[in-house]
């Protein structure tokens, strides 16, 4: 049995969906994420003991964000793709920063340029553009605010 098929089979409450892809990709529901993640990090089958990368891509045609964690386990070299679903306005996620700390900085990028909000973020601001800027420039609705003044 993969990873994939095994974490379908013992973590199915917590999945949205699962796609018949060649990727290592499942969709998880935002409800009771955090258990989900320790899951992936604690289960000795699994160990992500790594997020390697946390992004997210707007879908501004059906009005989601969908926010990515790409996990991986030193341990048994294997890697994972987590998708959550958040609708476009307001959209709210936990934070896993008390899992793998990297995700402090990672949801703060997010934050920034999708204006993802992480709850319970020990320091959610804006990490590369100015405090006093105008939207979230990854959106695909977004207007630079500063250009159109010229």
């Amino acid at each position: 049995m993969n990873i994939k098929e095994y974490i379908i089979k013992e973590y199915a409450p917590y999945l949205e969906s699962t796609q018949e892809d060649k990727l290592n990709k499942i969709n998880i529901k935002k409800t009771n994420m955090v258990t989900f993640m320790q899951h992936m990090n604690t289960d000795k089958a699994l160990v992500f003991d790594i997020l390697l990368d946390h992004t997210a891509i707007d879908h501004v045609d059906n009005n989601n964000m969908e926010v990515i964690y790409y996990l991986y386990s030193t341990k048994y070299n294997h890697n994972l793709m987590l998708s959550i679903m958040l609708p476009r306005t307001n959209p709210k996620v936990h934070t896993v920063s008390n899992i793998w700390a990297i995700s402090e900085w990672l949801e703060r990028e997010v934050y920034d340029f999708f204006g993802i909000l992480y709850i319970n973020h020990k320091d959610l601001r804006r990490i590369f553009l100015e405090d006093d800027w105008i939207g979230f420039p990854l959106r695909k609705d977004y207007k630079d605010y500063f250009m159109l003044e010229k």
